[in-house]
């Protein structure tokens, strides 16, 4: 990296921490279109008062307090920092590049499965990461750090939590299991779906002591089972990427048995299934792009999957295949299209906002704008479901922060207004009258 960008890089971030270590100020922004993503719903022409880091009051003709600062939205949306969904942001820097990726462990030898549930990524998390503020200056301020199952040779990937993208270095949440099924993950198991449950059951025996530990069919460590009963009888939320009908049908069946809070990642064919899933009260965090059948697992793949499972009465967030840690600033391109596809407008919000902070034990503090949340906030330029809206300022703990990221650094440097090349203005590699400099 050029030492200059390098340097600017650095000074931001810097910039950054500073303003975070200040007094927080108190804020009052009038005048915005609060959508709130909780019980008040939007308020047009309201006001929201801020204080030492929290939400003070929502309403209308709020009174600032001396020294406040006073902002005037205009009448433009207000919403609370958006969920960037299940990533490895903070956990991989280049996808490319294997001594900056950590979720997955992979201890495996042979082909033999490895079962560590006590493995945890938020150990790695670095909260300096250049990835975390591209995502925060386009409202993007927490996301749930995941644990990557079948890369790690593995049907239980390990824990995560959800972490804020404010810099601070621990997860705000409690600890959430991630379990993979299905077709990508049958190779674990003797290369039938069956075979996962026959594993998942013996995992259950182990940590209720019907199998001894260290006997030959163990699979689990004492701090793996240790870990594993944190999630059983109503305990810990675990999240489960699987797809088929089928499977997620035998995923309510063994949840309920072991009365286990799961989350449904994925669910290309979850709408097949609405009435039971939102009976068990599970969550399904889907991806509304997903509809044409990838594979045998989504042949029911619908763009309206959001919307018929929304109507069914189910919790609706959303997730994203791929590279979710550097598009997490897509999730709000995802829910506008659940919306086009039939998603009422609230709830497409409240699947980035309120659904995953109530699902991932966050929601005393994240996910809604009311009185007692942290103050963390996003002013937008327009709607903030639609492709052409920007973040025009992010507060987090009710202090704004520098809307700068490497890549607007970037930016900045190669598109500005560049002084002739006698001046010595041209950047390195830039053409210029003598060649390349």
């Amino acid at each position: 990296m050029n030492r200059r960008v390098l340097n600017r890089s650095l000074l931001a971030v810097g910039l950054f921490v500073a303003t975070f270590g200040a007094s927080a100020r108190d804020v009052l922004i009038r005048n915005a279109t609060v959508h709130t993503a909780g019980a008040q719903g939007t308020l047009h022409h309201a006001d929201v008062l801020v204080g030492g880091g929290k939400v003070r009051a929502v309403g209308t003709g709020l009174t600032a307090p001396a020294g406040a600062e006073v902002i005037d939205a205009q009448g433009r949306p207000l919403t609370p920092t958006l969920f960037g969904g299940i990533t490895e942001i903070g956990l991989e820097e280049v996808s490319g590049e294997r001594a900056t990726v950590d979720q997955a462990l992979a201890l495996g030898k042979g082909g033999e499965m490895s079962v560590r549930p006590e493995f945890d990524v938020t150990l790695a998390f670095n909260p300096e990461s250049v990835v975390i503020p591209v995502s925060r200056v386009e409202g993007i301020g927490w996301t749930l750090l995941g644990a990557n199952a079948t890369q790690g040779g593995s049907l239980i990937g390990g824990q995560g939590a959800v972490v804020r993208l404010d810099g601070g270095p621990d997860p705000v949440g409690p600890k959430v299991l991630f379990v993979k099924l299905g077709s990508e993950a049958s190779g674990l198991t003797g290369n039938s779906r069956a075979g996962q449950w026959m594993i998942l059951d013996q995992l259950i025996d182990e940590v209720r002591g019907r199998i001894a530990p260290g006997s030959h069919a163990a699979l689990l460590t004492p701090a793996g089972r240790a870990a594993l009963a944190r999630y059983l009888d109503g305990g810990g939320r675990v999240v489960v990427q699987v797809h088929r009908a089928a499977d997620i049908r035998q995923l309510l069946r063994w949840a309920g048995r072991h009365k286990v809070r799961v989350a449904v990642a994925g669910g290309a064919e979850a709408w097949k299934l609405a009435p039971q899933l939102a009976a068990a009260k599970v969550p399904v965090f889907v991806d509304p792009l997903a509809n044409l059948p990838s594979d045998f697992d989504s042949i029911g793949a619908s763009l309206e999957n959001a919307a018929r499972l929304r109507a069914a009465g189910v919790a609706v967030g959303f997730t994203q295949a791929g590279d979710a840690s550097h598009h997490a600033r897509k999730m709000r391109q995802l829910a506008g299209n659940a919306v086009a596809a039939g998603l009422p407008w609230e709830d497409g919000l409240a699947g980035l906002t309120r659904i995953p902070a109530e699902a991932f034990g966050v929601a005393d503090e994240l996910g809604r704008i009311a009185p007692g949340q942290r103050a963390d906030l996003v002013l937008w330029s327009g709607d903030p479901l639609e492709v052409n809206s920007v973040a025009l300022q992010v507060w987090m703990d009710g202090q704004s922060i520098p809307m700068r990221s490497r890549q607007t650094e970037l930016r900045d440097r190669y598109l500005r207004a560049v002084p002739s090349a006698e001046q010595g203005g041209l950047p390195r590699a830039y053409p210029s009258a003598a060649g390349i400099r």
